[in-house]
């Protein structure tokens, strides 16, 4: 039976004291802005992949307190009866912008802005990271495996080596987003509309007397699907030539021809050039061979260039965990407040590392695109209240290293948050899983390769502007004359 759980309490405990606090001492109505924003790409890459906005939705949508959430607080002993009678009738009613699943993005950006009551904003910190630290990473590794693979079908196998169900149901539900093109993984299939596949594992062929008598069962219950893994003995010695057996006894006269070999060990570049010549030679020229063993983008990148006759992959705990670089990094900031009047304060948050100095104030993100190529140019982060006129050149510099600058003229100006949220009431209609793949899709060929590369990718900027730049060095210097 699918139980719908109540997620409300997977927070962090600061977060309900630091509601309790602000409820004391009458700030819990203030109105804040927080961002959330990563710092690096994974694996040294160019890009990152937004996704985890359609489960941060079903979470606000059903966010309350229930009794027995109300009595567990209040035997912590911590929480005043006014703060956990006020918690009953809990719910968001903010605001919340959103960068669209499948949208490629950069470090800096916000990614989500919450505008809300401060207690809401606060309280909602946990769950929103943990959906898009998560599925942003797998998806980010999808994009970079598809595009290793030029082209090539890829299928996540990964949902064994899963940290937990949720990673392997989100996981694939990211990688989708990301680029692969199915899932071992049923009940993503069922549940988000991610195409399953399967073939067969190793015990199947260890519970037949024979490796043939396990391939040409196969054959005759799933005719229509038949992939055949042939490394449990020996690939070339055995496997291959049971599997010609088989298909020629029991597909050949049925006229099918859709058929497949899967190898799950061994050396992929010899073994597959062997395999496909033995298959030619058998009259199974549409015969196609899938690999799958701890593969990588750099280890598909290889194996390609190799010449290694492959046509699909599955990939499994490199994709499902992110092994190489596991970590988004994700934070959630407050960047401005507004005072008793309404008027927008900004904030900031000074470090001695100059990486975590956030850029204050509520902000618009823009992407530029070549109006003749497409590309992405660069993106812009101005102040709420600029508007950037894209039938005017535009002079862009490095917030960094301030000599260096850029112009454009013919380009095209677009805001790439959305509103998801007015007043706690949901104005963003979401997109199927297939439209927000193909976004993605759209969204890779808008980049420049020199962005797409995965080693010593390009720099791609995000840029501030003026007024915006001003806002944070002001600040800055503020802050060292106060110190």
């Amino acid at each position: 039976m699918n139980v719908k759980r109540n997620l409300t309490m997977l927070c962090d405990y600061y977060e309900l004291t630091m509601g309790n606090g602000y409820f004391k001492c009458g700030l819990g109505d203030r109105i804040v802005y927080f961002d959330v924003f990563y710092r690096d790409n994974p694996d040294n890459g160019g890009y990152a992949i937004a996704a985890g906005l359609e489960q941060i939705i079903e979470y606000i949508e059903d966010l309350h307190f229930t009794e027995e959430d109300i009595e567990f607080l209040r035997s912590k002993n911590c929480f005043c009866e006014e703060f956990l009678d006020y918690l009953r009738a809990f719910k968001f009613t903010g605001d919340i912008w959103a960068i669209p699943e499948g949208t490629v993005v950069f470090p800096g950006e916000p990614l989500m802005t919450v505008k809300a009551p401060a207690i809401e904003a606060q309280f909602i910190e946990t769950y929103i990271l943990m959906m898009i630290n998560h599925q942003s990473l797998i998806a980010t590794k999808a994009s970079r495996l598809t595009r290793a693979a030029k082209g090539r079908a890829i299928s996540e196998f990964g949902s064994r080596r899963a940290q937990g169900a949720d990673a392997a149901m989100l996981g694939a539900r990211a990688a989708y987003i990301g680029g692969v093109g199915s899932t071992a993984c049923t009940i993503v299939d069922r549940d988000h509309g991610v195409p399953s596949t399967g073939t067969m594992a190793h015990s199947w062929v260890q519970m037949f007397d024979t490796e043939y008598d396990a391939f040409k069962t196969y054959c005759e219950i799933y005719p229509n699907n038949a992939t055949l893994l042939v490394d449990t003995f020996n690939v070339l010695e055995s496997g291959v030539p049971n599997a010609i057996k088989a298909f020629n006894e029991v597909l050949v006269p049925k006229g099918i021809k859709k058929c497949a070999v899967r190898i799950d060990s061994g050396d992929v570049t010899y073994l597959t050039k062997k395999v496909r010549k033995m298959l030619d030679e058998a009259g199974f020229p549409e015969c196609k061979i899938v690999i799958s063993n701890s593969l990588d983008e750099y280890i598909i990148r290889e194996l390609i260039r190799q010449g290694a006759e492959v046509d699909a992959f599955g990939v499994g705990e490199r994709l499902i965990t992110a092994k190489s670089d596991p970590v988004f990094g994700g934070v959630y900031k407050v960047c401005a407040i507004e005072d008793e009047n309404g008027n927008i304060i900004p904030k900031i948050k000074i470090s001695e590392n100059v990486g975590k100095i956030t850029t204050p104030h509520f902000k618009k993100l823009y992407r530029l695109r070549d109006r003749e190529t497409g590309k992405a140019e660069a993106d812009l982060l101005c102040v709420y209240d600029e508007e950037v006129d894209d039938t005017q050149p535009i002079e862009l510099f490095d917030p960094q290293h301030t000599w260096k600058r850029k112009t454009l003229t013919n380009f095209k100006a677009e805001l790439l948050q959305k509103k998801i949220y007015e007043d706690g009431k949901l104005v963003y209609k979401l997109p199927t899983i297939h439209e927000i793949r193909r976004h993605c899709e759209e969204e890779i060929e808008g980049m420049w390769d020199e962005v797409r590369r995965f080693n010593n990718p390009h720099n791609y900027y995000v840029d501030l502007s003026q007024k915006l730049w001003d806002i944070k060095h002001d600040m800055i210097a503020e802050h060292r004359k106060i110190k």
